[in-house]
């Protein structure tokens, strides 16, 4: 597992997180560009993030004013990659090191390509920054 910083304002959203949800979150990424949040959750940890039809990530998102994003953490970088392009149906995952990179091979359904690599690219970018955050992944090729 990589190490990685939290900024003074990301701890501040955890706090804010985990106090309106009861879910733990593990990692907090502000996206200025995107103008969103993207919360590492604790495994097991999703649905009391979520809550009841919406509920708890409806109250941090008004509470924050920004568009709120919910990965669950895991330990496995294939189970974490699967856990960050849903709701994409991703059919396999391959880790490979080349040239002193550890590459990620995610083969996506056809459908769901659009998906996987996002508006402007942004579903793609995140899963790149947690990818090489969390599991030290340089890259990730949607095949």
């Amino acid at each position: 597992m990589s190490e990685f910083k939290l900024t003074t304002e990301g701890i501040r959203y955890i706090a804010l997180f985990e106090s309106l949800t009861g879910g733990v979150a593990r990692d907090c990424i502000i996206d200025d560009e995107n103008e969103r949040i993207i919360f590492v959750i604790k495994k097991g940890d999703m649905g009391a993030a979520i809550g009841r039809k919406g509920s708890n990530i409806n109250r941090v998102k008004k509470s924050i004013g920004k568009q709120i994003e919910i990965v669950e953490h895991s330990d496995d970088v294939k189970e974490f990659l699967e856990n960050v392009f849903q709701p994409a149906s991703i059919k396999n995952v391959t880790i490979v090191s080349k040239n002193n990179k550890r590459l990620a091979y995610v083969e996506v359904a056809n459908r769901d390509k659009g998906i996987a690599i996002g508006r402007d690219g942004r579903n793609i970018l995140k899963a790149k920054m947690l990818s090489q955050r969390h599991h030290g992944v340089d890259d990730i090729i949607i095949q």
